[in-house]
């Protein structure tokens, strides 16, 4: 059984051989394999042939000297890599992720510049070539150049790698820049100032080589992701400016060239420049956000509507501008002290604004050297020439006199005046309550005036309301007396007229009887010779009628005797002589007997009664009466 078994014993040569093939590859072939995932970082234990010392200060090997070899294996397979000459450490690939930045540290190199804290960069393929980086005389400690995200083969016997966030600035700010490296500030400056070509400052060296100068930078960043090296620049973020409507910005630059003043020769208390220029800029910042590098430029903001300032302890406005303004104390010409609250309403226009800041720094200065102090004595002398009484009763006046003066005092440092308001006064207790006292005592007054005339109104009202219910008898009575009174003037004037007709009539009876009787004796003896010569014509006139008359009827007489016969004529005669004197020849009722006969009187009575009968009924019929039957 044993014999076969050593027949074989060649094969235990070759399995042990391929199981350590490895460990003999190594010893003595001096094999390297270096993984697709790393390098072969290399120190090389001594040197076979001649002295090799690396030089003084140096600590990587780029000639083949003993130590840390500056140039490491990269994967694939190496011979003659002895272990007992070479020590192999493998090391993984240098991963930068995306939102990170490789910083770089060289330990070995050229020594530094004067006066620099970075090292410039030199051609090494991104520092993955060790020998080239040392032999371009690399600078030994931190390096101006990074690496960006992504893998890299980086010896770090001779780099080390730092870690650090990408520089990110957020929306509505701005990144205040501080470098370490470059040319010093001049003399008197506080900044560095704006230099081209080094990419918002990503690119240190061609800051360096364009001037760029140490410190603080002028230039701001605007928001954004920058590959910045912390080790070069320090970036600070800020808010933006941000200018509300209604306000503007006046700019005091501490970088620039030194202006020439625009502000004239009226102006002397600071310059005014044109922008971009040390000073105040005489162009404000207009409603808006504005990147402002704030350590180098001072923005003051300046409302432009009006503003309105209190002094009154209870009372402060948004812009709190007035907060340390307080109720004026004031003392009147009676020695009263009293307070009152007052506000004062400014503009200040625009183009004004940078002046006001050049002179006074900012508005709370304006405030506190300008308006408290003119406001506040204003005031204070104004009380001192009047009595408490009169400058409350002239309040109206004084508010337009004060209007007026402080307006005049605040034109003068570019400021407008639109409004002095006084508010609240407190006249002093005792004398406030002299005065409500007093004010009591004449509303009492009053209040009496009015009850006393209610009561004599009332008194005045029963009267009349009496009077009127006696008005109708009191008529009655006034019209009697008035008619009794015009009665006796009556008589007394009829009297009157009696007594002086009586002696008018007596006086014209006088004269009327001397007067007729002259106008009778006259008359009697015109009328006697009228009578006379009347008497003697008539006596003529009469005479000729009655033998003319006389004459004519016996004519007339003649010619009827003539014409009827004197018997016919006689008869004519008497009938009108009866017919003259209602003597009737027939009688109205004849009664008769039958054929001419009867009894006289017996037919005379009837023939009265039936005549009276006939006359009863006539007049029955002119009266309207139904006659008897």
């Amino acid at each position: 059984m044993s014999a076969p078994i050593f027949e074989f014993w060649w094969v235990f040569p070759i399995i042990a051989a391929l199981i350590l093939y490895k460990f003999v590859l190594r010893v003595f072939f001096g094999m390297i394999i270096v993984p697709d995932d790393r390098i072969g970082l290399v120190v090389k234990k001594f040197t076979l042939y001649g002295d090799k010392r690396l030089p003084d200060g140096r600590i990587i090997a780029i000639s083949g000297e003993a130590g840390m070899q500056a140039k490491p294996l990269a994967p694939g397979l190496y011979w003659r890599m002895w272990p007992w000459q070479y020590a192999v450490t493998m090391e993984g690939f240098t991963v930068i992720p995306q939102d990170k930045l490789g910083l770089v540290k060289a330990k070995d190199g050229a020594p530094m510049d004067i006066g620099r804290v970075l090292g410039k960069p030199v051609s090494c393929d991104k520092f993955q070539d060790a020998q080239a980086f040392l032999e371009n005389n690399g600078q030994k400690g931190p390096q101006a150049a990074f690496l960006t995200p992504g893998n890299y083969r980086i010896n770090t016997f001779l780099f080390e790698i730092v870690m650090v966030p990408i520089t990110s600035i957020h929306e509505n700010k701005v990144g205040i820049v501080t470098t370490l490296d470059g040319e010093p500030l001049e003399k008197g400056d506080i900044a560095g100032g704006s230099v081209v070509g080094h990419r918002n400052y990503q690119d240190p060296m061609a800051f360096i080589q364009s001037g760029g100068k140490k410190g603080l930078q002028e230039d701001v960043i605007l928001a954004g992701t920058y590959y910045l090296n912390p080790w070069f620049a320090i970036v600070e973020q800020v808010e933006m400016i941000h200018i509300h409507i209604g306000y503007v910005g006046v700019v005091n630059s501490f970088v620039g060239p030194e202006g020439k003043d625009t502000s004239g020769l009226g102006f002397t208390h600071g310059n005014i420049v044109k922008k971009y220029d040390k000073g105040v800029w005489d162009e404000p910042l207009d409603p808006g956000k504005h990147p402002v590098n704030i350590y180098t430029h001072t923005v003051e903001i300046v409302p432009t509507t009006n503003i309105v300032l209190n002094w009154a302890n209870s009372r402060t406005e948004s812009h709190e501008l007035d907060k340390n303004l307080c109720t004026i104390s004031v003392r009147s010409y009676d020695g009263f002290t009293f307070n009152l609250d007052v506000s004062q309403i400014i503009h200040i226009p625009r183009n004004e604004a940078p002046k006001v800041i050049a002179r006074f720094g900012n508005m709370k200065n304006l405030v506190s050297q300008v308006l408290e102090p003119t406001i506040a004595n204003y005031f204070r002398n104004s009380a001192q020439k009047s009595g408490v009484i009169e400058f409350l009763t002239n309040r109206s006046d004084r508010q337009e006199d004060a209007r007026a003066q402080i307006s005049k005092v605040l034109a003068a440092y570019n400021v407008e005046g639109v409004d002095t308001l006084i508010g609240d006064i407190v006249p002093p207790e005792a004398l406030m309550k002299t005065l409500t006292d007093r004010k009591i005592a004449e509303q009492e007054r009053v209040t009496y005036e009015i009850q006393k005339g209610a009561q004599i109104e009332r008194k005045e009202f029963e009267s009349a309301k009496a009077g009127a219910d006696m008005q109708t008898e009191v008529v009655k009575s006034i019209r009697q007396v008035e008619i009794n009174t015009q009665m006796a003037a009556s008589k007394v004037a009829s009297a009157r007229g009696d007594a002086e007709s009586r002696v008018i009539n007596a006086k014209a009876d006088a004269e009327n009887k001397t007067i007729i009787a002259k106008a009778d004796a006259e008359a009697k003896t015109i009328n006697a010779k009228a009578d006379a010569a009347a008497t003697e014509v008539n006596g003529n006139a009469d005479a000729g009628k009655i033998k003319a008359v006389g004459l004519a009827e016996a004519e007339v007489t003649k010619q009827k005797t003539e014409a009827m016969g004197t018997e016919q004529y006689a008869i004519v005669r008497v009938a009108e002589a009866l017919a003259s004197n209602g003597i009737k020849l027939v009688p109205e009722i004849l009664v008769n007997g039958q054929n001419g006969g009867g009894n006289g009187m017996i037919d005379a009575l009837i023939g009265s009664e039936m005549l009276k009968k006939l006359q009863r009924e006539g007049d029955a019929k002119k009266a309207g009466a139904v006659p008897e039957v």
